[in-house]
């Protein structure tokens, strides 16, 4: 079982570490221009992710639902999943670059800075924007290959998309100096040559996989896979998704906003520190990938015994990483700062709060863990009402404690937000770890 783990985290550990690098080679890049490209970023990239996380059940709902379908040996199905996600991401994509006139209006109402700052994050979203369709197309396509058990593919895919974008964003920004604009117009080319090679790669799939080529794409096989019967499922699991990604990005978007109240450098100070969650995250998210597979598989091939050892090993997994990454993060954060900007005064800054980086590891492995576990068993009500929870204490610790400090300094009140944070990370993992035994094992054992 360790090995089937390791065979689909690690190339998903691949994958994960250069999804962030979309922002984490956008920060490189203008952290040496200035600390308003800095912040500019921060806000541009947490629009984004205020955009794109709540629709993230694409990929999540997609790779639960294959998964138990592969389980099960239910071929057409695992295909009819495919094209329901597929035709609600390119829907949602639509609506979402009409829109951007509205969005972007509300963003110097959300996010607080100088007038540079917020013009320079406007222009990243008006560019960035246009690459709607291919980032939501790709969550779908991703998660289907996580629920196919097949987690090198979209390895492959990152690795060529953010290969492209690294190359273009150097190209527009260093030699034809097109500043902001050029690192969101690099985001976008990058991010339509992933969507082409996804298809393919989808294409060269269903021809090696015999079982899938019998479901033909045909207008009835549309029309099948598209009707509000077989769409019920689909969108009940989503839904919750919905809802839990939507408050997961109301707080990320609250602590770059309240960041942002307390001066364009505690915004660049929050963002740099965020990236160390980021790049943790997404290790986490790995194993994560790898329990949405699993479990999914064994719960739809009804293998109860298999379902468990797959679940301790996983936390058995996490638990090492946190070590790892505390001992990482300690020895070496500073020079881990040095690679997003050479600002003195921003690094200095930053370093007062380094301590917070070494928690987030301890507080934040099993909400990521629980939430692959979860996604693969469909129990999505469970992690939906988990993250209400966490939410509500989330605010309630950080305006309770700015309540009893009053008048406090900034770095008074910028240690309140990272308070808050490592309460509502440590609450999501604490409910759902409570959960597993009726939420996950229930549904083979029932």
């Amino acid at each position: 079982m360790n090995r089937r783990i390791l065979g689909l985290a690690l190339p998903n550990i691949v994958t994960n570490i250069t999804v962030p690098l979309l922002g984490m080679v956008d920060m490189a890049i203008v952290g040496h221009l200035s600390s308003d490209h800095i912040g500019a970023i921060a806000i541009g990239t947490q629009i984004f992710n205020l955009i794109y996380w709540n629709f993230g059940f694409l990929r999540m709902g997609t790779s639960g639902l294959t998964a138990q379908a592969f389980g099960a040996e239910q071929w057409a199905e695992s295909v009819k999943i495919l094209i329901r996600a597929c035709a609600i991401a390119l829907g949602i994509a639509l609506l979402i670059i009409l829109l951007q006139w509205p969005i972007s209006l509300a963003v110097p109402h959300i996010f607080e800075g100088s007038s540079h700052v917020i013009n320079l994050a406007l222009t990243y979203f008006f560019v960035r924007i246009w690459a709607a369709p291919a980032t939501l197309g790709l969550y779908a396509i991703k998660g289907w290959f996580i629920g196919m058990q097949d987690s090198k593919t979209p390895m492959w895919i990152a690795i060529a998309l953010n290969c492209v974008n690294i190359v273009a964003s150097l190209l527009f920004v260093l030699v034809l100096e097109w500043d902001i604009f050029g690192v969101a117009l690099g985001t976008v080319i990058a991010n339509y040559s992933g969507l082409v090679m996804g298809i393919l790669l989808l294409r060269r799939k269903f021809h090696r996989f015999h079982p899938l080529s019998s479901f033909r794409f045909q207008v009835s096989g549309f029309k099948e896979a598209l009707h509000w019967r077989e769409m019920k499922l689909f969108f009940k699991v989503n839904s919750d998704i919905f809802l839990r990604t939507l408050c997961l990005s109301g707080v990320f978007t609250f602590i770059t906003a309240a960041s942002s109240h307390m001066g364009d450098q505690i915004l660049a100070v929050d963002a740099l520190l965020l990236q160390f969650f980021t790049l943790f995250s997404y290790i986490m998210d790995g194993f994560a990938y790898a329990g949405e597979s699993l479990v999914g598989r064994h719960i739809g091939a009804r293998q109860l015994r298999h379902l468990k050892l797959a679940v301790r090993l996983l936390i058995a997994w996490g638990l090492a990483l946190t070590v790892l990454f505390t001992g990482l993060y300690a020895a070496f954060g500073d020079q881990f700062l040095h690679i997003f900007t050479d600002k003195q005064d921003v690094i200095a800054a930053t370093g007062e709060y380094m301590g917070w980086v070494l928690a987030i590891p301890v507080c934040g492995f099993a909400a990521f863990l629980f939430d692959g576990i979860f996604i693969g068993a469909t129990a999505t009500r469970t992690m939906r009402n988990a993250m209400f929870v966490a939410t509500a204490a989330f605010f309630a610790v950080y305006y309770g404690l700015k309540e009893y400090f009053g008048t406090a300094n900034i770095h008074t009140w910028n240690n309140i937000l990272w308070i808050a944070f490592m309460v509502f990370l440590t609450l999501r993992g604490l409910i759902q770890a409570l959960r597993v035994r009726k939420d996950v094992y229930g549904k083979v054992a029932n």
